[in-house]
């Protein structure tokens, strides 16, 4: 193997093309002909003395080898890039960017406006806010710092708990003048519940009553959303009756837009996460931006904190 040859920009260009999977779609990302990227292929593999790409003519996917090889290099082209940045901080106020990933609908609510207000006090620093649900790869995607609801199985990253957010039932005034208003959580099964698609278990309810009995209902309805923010507005437009989150509706509580629905029984809560990756938690601009969120989502309604 030359190792002069196994150059950072020719890693670079072997990483994302693996994630892209296509040469054509890489070179308009690095703003550079077809053809170079196809050299620096060509140079890394022929430096390693291994195929580290296999190409057909729609896709090019990594062989076995490059799929180890891959994981190696993302892990060095992240210390590199950390290593260059903490030299910067020591020039003066953290700058650059931040990678953030977020629950969809929270960061919508709250954390955009969040960041706003922390960019404003930092304004050389840079977020790049993405709002999802899935379960993403954060070394993959380049994301620094990702909050999460619910339970976490990802044990390679480091782990801050923010507290539990607590749920409850809730109706639009004019769904239960017309509907009635459930006395027990069985008489939900009767109801026109929304239901969430993308959460497991969503066709049951289980409640916990004031003497700590354990009700499991099942519910049904003629919807079902797969975002938070659908399901805030079928409760408000009276469409049916339903589980939310406090942080989603305390707004439209406290104007009488909605109303708690079998206020002495108790919905499981959610738990509410945050994910760091280990090597990015020590630069300055990202515990920044921890210390501001952590401070801030323990503010949010309904969010219950564990002290850890």
């Amino acid at each position: 193997m030359n190792r002069s040859d196994v150059t950072l920009d020719r890693m670079r260009t072997f990483v994302r093309v693996s994630e892209r999977g296509s040469l054509s779609a890489v070179a308009r990302d690095l703003r550079v002909g077809q053809a170079t990227v196809t050299r620096r292929l060509r140079e890394l593999e022929e430096a390693l003395g291994v195929s580290l790409l296999s190409r057909t003519t729609r896709r090019v996917t990594p062989t076995e080898e490059g799929r180890r090889y891959y994981a190696h290099c993302v892990q060095i082209l992240r210390l590199v890039e950390q290593a260059n940045e903490e030299i910067a901080e020591t020039r003066g106020a953290p700058s650059g960017t931040v990678r953030l990933s977020c629950t969809a609908t929270l960061g919508v609510l709250h954390v955009t406006r969040m960041v706003f207000a922390f960019q404003a006090r930092h304004p050389a620093i840079r977020v790049d806010l993405s709002l999802t649900d899935d379960r993403i790869d954060l070394v993959k995607e380049g994301v620094d710092v990702a909050l999460r609801l619910g339970p976490l199985t990802d044990s390679s990253m480091k782990l801050h708990r923010l507290g539990d957010s607590a749920r409850l039932i809730v109706a639009a005034p004019g769904y239960l003048a017309a509907h009635g208003r459930p006395e027990t959580p069985e008489d939900l099964a009767a109801h026109n519940v929304i239901r969430m698609s993308n959460v497991a278990g969503s066709e049951t309810l289980v409640l916990e009553g004031p003497e700590g009995r354990r009700h499991s209902v099942p519910v049904a309805g003629d919807l079902r959303v797969d975002h938070g923010l659908a399901a805030r507005e079928a409760f408000r437009a009276g469409r049916g009756i339903g589980p939310a989150h406090r942080w989603l509706v305390e707004d439209l509580l406290a104007e009488g837009a909605l109303e708690p629905v079998l206020a002495d029984y108790a919905l499981p809560p959610t738990p509410l996460n945050m994910l760091i990756v280990p090597e990015r938690a020590a630069i300055a601009r990202v515990r920044l931006l921890i210390d501001t969120l952590v401070e801030e989502i323990r503010r949010l309604p309904g969010i219950a904190t564990t002290g850890a």
